[in-house]
């Protein structure tokens, strides 16, 4: 807390233009003031735009006025929002430029963890030099976040869902299912007993801190020859999700093979016959889906650390999972076994 605040410890002590003062240290004091954010485009690029929203409760646990299992710090639940947009940033193939936050929040909540959420954003957002230019700040009965991202990329370098073709082959960019394990080591502190303390680590700091793929986007305009074109998307929902919305906006089907689906160090181990489950359908491991040329995909592998190919988009409809033999389908894969809102 800053100086001066001895006697101010919660949000609605300070009002809505105190904290608005108090929160504007976090944006850069030439962009932030006016009714709107000024940003530069550059000539012949394309704005994207991307928002998400994040509610205490459904996507972090912080428990901010409520009483409940926490499993997310002030600080980690800031830097997990910001790394949920950057990754839709990179999953358009875009530079970020900006973010803007709608923070709703009820009057009770400490002043500190409001500051401690806006720390980790930034802190999520500096080595991608991107600022917090503006947003909206309001009374709520539960603690949400609604963040704008944008971004520019050229328009073609733009990664599209629509445009993977048969014979493309999935490229992903790392790990699934570390997230969702991280997550029930924190739900479950007694679970996980017999995991080295590294990779117990690793898993929790999995769902904590994300790190969004960036760092991809300038390694496939390196490509040589460059694809004629850009498909993918990010597995935030999970692996199965991102495959099966390309596959639905490109009007394809795909197989993947379970056994070149990276997993978490010391996950298959732990939990078996849980790994391959979350690694499809667990989500927030904000890793990048690729449908590229069977060349270029290799030429990714060898720069991009931890990536695999894990299957081949197909003519034929519907997403299948190969099983142990290479020649059986295990399973058919579906949207309605991932997480869904309302479902």
């Amino acid at each position: 807390m800053q100086e001066g605040d001895a006697g101010v410890r919660q949000v609605r002590d300070l009002g809505e233009q105190g904290l608005l003062q108090r929160l504007q240290k976090f944006c850069p004091a030439d962009v932030v003031g006016d009714d709107g954010a000024l940003l530069s485009v550059r000539q012949g690029y394309l704005l994207v735009v991307t928002s998400d929203t994040l509610v205490d409760g459904v996507h972090f646990s912080v428990g901010f006025a409520t009483p409940g299992v926490r499993t997310t710090s002030a600080y980690d639940a800031g830097w997990r929002s910001a790394a949920a947009n950057l990754s839709d940033l990179a999953a358009m193939g875009a530079a970020p430029l900006g973010i803007t936050v709608g923070l709703g929040l009820p009057g009770e909540v400490p002043i500190a963890l409001v500051e401690e959420l806006y720390q980790g954003m930034v802190d999520c957002l500096q080595p991608f030099n991107t600022p917090i230019v503006g947003g909206d700040i309001c009374r709520s009965p539960v603690t949400s976040l609604n963040i704008t991202a944008l971004g520019e990329v050229l328009p073609h370098q733009a990664i599209r869902r629509s445009t993977a073709q048969p014979g493309d082959v999935i490229l992903v960019t790392g790990v699934h299912g570390a997230s969702r394990a991280g997550l029930e080591l924190l739900l479950h502190p007694e679970m996980g007993q017999e995991l080295r303390s590294s990779d117990r680590a690793h898993l929790i700091r999995a769902h904590q801190r994300p790190r969004p793929r960036l760092d991809v986007i300038p390694r496939l305009h390196l490509l040589d020859p460059l694809p004629d074109r850009f498909t993918g998307m990010d597995s935030s929902d999970g692996l199965a999700d991102a495959v099966l919305q390309i596959c639905r906006a490109s009007k394809v089907g795909a197989q993947i093979d379970r056994h070149q689906i990276p997993l978490a160090a010391g996950l298959a181990n732990w939990l078996p016959e849980k790994a391959l489950e979350w690694a499809l359908y667990g989500g927030e491991d904000f890793e990048l889906v690729l449908c590229l040329p069977s060349p270029s995909a290799q030429m990714l592998l060898n720069v991009l650390e931890g990536s695999a190919i894990v299957g081949t988009i197909t003519a034929e409809p519907g997403v299948v999972l190969w099983g142990s033999t290479g020649q059986s389908v295990e399973q058919q894969l579906s949207l309605d076994r991932g997480f869904q809102h309302f479902g």
